[in-house]
């Protein structure tokens, strides 16, 4: 006899966020992922709508048009260039950077004046060769596919311009409130007033999306891929949980300063009290130091920086867990030469004054494509020619760059490591250690981003000094869920046991090898997930320097037996909503007699 199809189950089993509390009569909970801890209430406001392009207008003069229509672009250009200056974290301005130097691409301009020469006026032409972009960058997938909201918001802006209309932008009440949109583009965050922002929440976006990074980075609690966001009335006051993922729209102040209790701050600003915008949690005490539990146990605290403009922002970082080399390639023609790549990395050693720098080899590639690659298109980008396999086609870049980082290393007093993404095999993390010891480094290390690393952590183990754990991209293939498909965004949460399973196994081989391993993805900045990370045995966090103090913080409210006990529960949960409440209510009402002891992985 057949199977018969199961009964629909009457809720689903898999949540990415905990049931919350129920509200007052007439509030709502919507449900999404919270992606920076921290609760924050406020109205709840949008960002200004973007211009709606008129009916095509009769062009006089193509040549003008065109010019017209080009000048639009460099307007967009050097705004976001103003912001990037502007803009008081590094972070923040790099990708105000990056996405400016997509604006001021030659071959777009030449695209809109093209489209003017064919018959359209400027808007409607620069329309039109950004959609040329957004479907190519779509089809690509990957880094490209998530740069689409970038072309996006640099078309609206550009459109906005030409028709002499203000750029879409930031609302400024002059009041606190909580910022609301489908999903932000850097430009937006780039000048958000703390003092009036208080928190974010989109209806798109992910784990891994801007939103999700420049809101950790600006320490603000964030909600990400929130469905029903959109229903919500202006104005409406919401209470914000980032690390639960939960907006409550219409709490009354009751519940507001019950939240604020719970939260251990009730921070009333302006007239309206709690009403008008209260934050607590964001910022934890700012206290400095190595990373210890309770009882002393130390787990190295460090920062994940992309250039020297960032270190200042980590100074007190133990030193660099992530150093992103990958954005002195991006955008270029031609590859950085021997000297150019010397000066960057010298630079970065230099102000680390000794401490530890863990240097990452180019990751890009297919996904994060560099035209002087001249690499073909791919079925699949995600899974193709990217991370350390570009040696195969071009050994002699990452013979470069490891020379570069051995002359910069010698002239600096930094202890410096270097590893490798994308490694899946022992033999690839043996290739690599060889050449990096050839060049006269002494710790060689890859990271875990790829589910056949983690399973065999042992046996590369043998072959190299130190593994990370890349957390994003390692949900990613472990769940066979795209980092920019939406409806899958609760599989990328990290806190699902599977990848903790992982996590656990990595882990247990560095304790039997007696060589460290690290978590340098997004969930590295997680005050709540950042003990149960330790009880995993894990021994250094990296994160957006932003971050620091609340891990710093999580980790010092707890001894090692605590971690390992929340650690253990973690790993026993159905699903990640379940995981996060059991940690939850284990911080709420802790049971000392209970002493799990380290936390074991079956995938080891």
């Amino acid at each position: 006899m057949p199977d018969q199809p199961p009964p629909a189950p009457a809720a689903p089993a898999e949540s990415p966020v905990p049931v919350a509390p129920a509200g007052p009569v007439g509030s709502r909970v919507l449900r999404g992922i919270g992606v920076s801890p921290g609760t924050a209430a406020g109205p709840l406001l949008r960002v200004a709508g973007v211009p709606t392009l008129p009916d095509p207008a009769p062009v006089a003069d193509p040549g003008a048009e065109g010019e017209r229509a080009v000048a639009a672009l460099a307007t967009v250009v050097a705004e976001l260039g103003r912001r990037a200056d502007r803009a008081a974290d590094a972070t923040v301005a790099e990708v105000l950077r990056a996405q400016a130097m997509m604006a001021d691409d030659p071959v777009l301009a030449d695209a809109v004046r093209d489209a003017v020469g064919a018959g359209r006026d400027g808007p409607h032409a620069i329309d039109a060769a950004f959609a040329t972009y957004r479907e190519a960058f779509s089809a690509a997938g990957g880094y490209l596919a998530e740069r689409v909201a970038d072309l996006d918001d640099l078309r609206d802006r550009a459109v906005a311009v030409c028709l002499g209309r203000p750029m879409p932008g930031v609302p400024s009440p002059g009041h606190p409130y909580v910022l609301a949109a489908r999903d932000l583009a850097p430009a937006d965050t780039a000048e958000l007033d703390p003092g009036q922002v208080v928190a974010l929440v989109t209806e798109a976006g992910g784990p891994t999306s801007h939103t999700a990074i420049l809101a950790r980075a600006l320490g603000l609690p964030a909600v990400v891929a929130c469905a029903g966001l959109a229903e919500l009335t202006e104005g409406t006051t919401v209470l914000v949980d980032g690390g639960t993922g939960t907006i409550e729209a219409g709490a009354d102040e009751a519940r507001l300063a019950e939240a604020a209790a719970a939260a251990g701050r009730d921070h009333a600003a302006g007239p309206g009290g709690a009403a008008a915008g209260t934050r607590a949690g964001a910022d934890a005490p700012a206290g400095a130091g190595p990373g210890r539990t309770a009882d002393g146990h130390a787990v190295a605290l460090l920062a994940n920086i992309g250039s020297v403009r960032d270190v200042s922002a980590a100074e007190e970082a133990e030193g660099v867990g992530l150093f992103r080399t990958e954005l002195l390639f991006l955008g270029r023609t031609r590859e950085p030469g021997l000297e150019e790549q010397v000066e960057a990395y010298r630079d970065v050693f230099a102000a680390m004054c000794g401490r530890r720098v863990v240097i990452r080899t180019l990751d890009a590639g297919a996904d994060k494509p560099l035209p002087f690659l001249g690499q073909a298109e791919e079925p699949n980008p995600a899974l193709g020619v990217r991370g350390l396999r570009i040696a195969r086609r071009r050994p002699e870049l990452l013979r470069t760059q490891l020379t570069a980082i051995a002359r910069a290393a010698e002239a600096t007093a930094a202890d410096v490591w270097v590893m490798a993404p994308m490694v899946a095999t022992p033999a690839e993390a043996a290739a690599f250690a060889e050449a990096v010891r050839a060049a006269g480094l002494p710790r060689a290390g890859v990271m875990v981003e790829v589910p056949a690393a983690a399973l065999h952590a042992r046996r590369l183990l043998r072959e190299v000094d130190f593994l990370s754990i890349g957390t994003n991209d390692l949900s990613q293939y472990v769940f066979a869920a795209d980092r920019q498909c939406g409806e899958l965004a609760e599989l990328l949460d990290p806190w699902q046991p599977a990848l903790l399973q992982l996590v656990a196994g990595v882990a247990e081989a560095g304790r039997a090898a007696g060589k460290p391993v690290g978590v340098c993805g997004e969930a590295a900045a997680d005050p709540l997930l950042a003990p149960i990370l330790a009880g995993l045995g894990v021994t250094s966090l990296s994160m957006s320097a932003r971050a620091l103090p609340a891990v710093r913080a999580a980790l010092a409210a707890r001894p090692l037996a605590e971690c390992e006990r929340l650690a253990a529960l973690a790993l026993d949960a159905d699903d990640a909503g379940h995981a996060r409440r059991l940690a939850l209510d284990a911080d709420a009402d802790p049971d000392p007699g209970t002493d799990a002891g380290p936390a074991r992985s079956l995938a080891a």
